[in-house]
């Protein structure tokens, strides 16, 4: 259990919706997520690459791979966080993503941090 609590990441998410950069005529729905990734644990980890699940409303999926988050592979200490803003497009007005940030801990142990599904949606689309 102490294990686990070592390395520990909490990941949150709060989207928007891009009207301007939407073409909604076209079938494009653009959306921005923050994502805020604090370090819960008791050592210092670095972020080293990402996977993402993206989810469209007839079930699309996209997955993408990458290292670190918007050019960055931050290393935060306990307590720490760390924020960005990013954005995806979507062919349909709602879908979700989900996914995971791979980290390394400053003893080497690699880990993976969990990002739990949240929800892209147009304003006014669901209740």
């Amino acid at each position: 259990m102490a294990h686990e609590k070592a390395y520990d990441v909490s990941v949150s998410a709060v989207t928007q919706y891009l009207k301007d950069q939407s073409d909604e005529g076209a079938g494009r729905y653009v959306f921005a997520y923050t994502i805020t990734i604090r370090n819960t644990g008791t050592v210092t980890a670095q972020l080293i690459s990402r996977h993402w699940i993206i989810t469209d409303a007839d079930g699309h999926v996209q997955e993408v791979r990458g290292l670190g988050v918007v050019g960055a592979q931050p290393v935060l200490r306990p307590g720490e966080s760390h924020e960005y803003t990013s954005g995806t497009a979507l062919a349909t007005v709602v879908g979700t993503m989900r996914g995971s940030y791979q980290m390394v801990a400053e003893d080497g142990t690699r880990f993976d941090a969990t990002i739990p599904e949240f929800t892209l949606s147009v304003p006014r689309v669901l209740h």
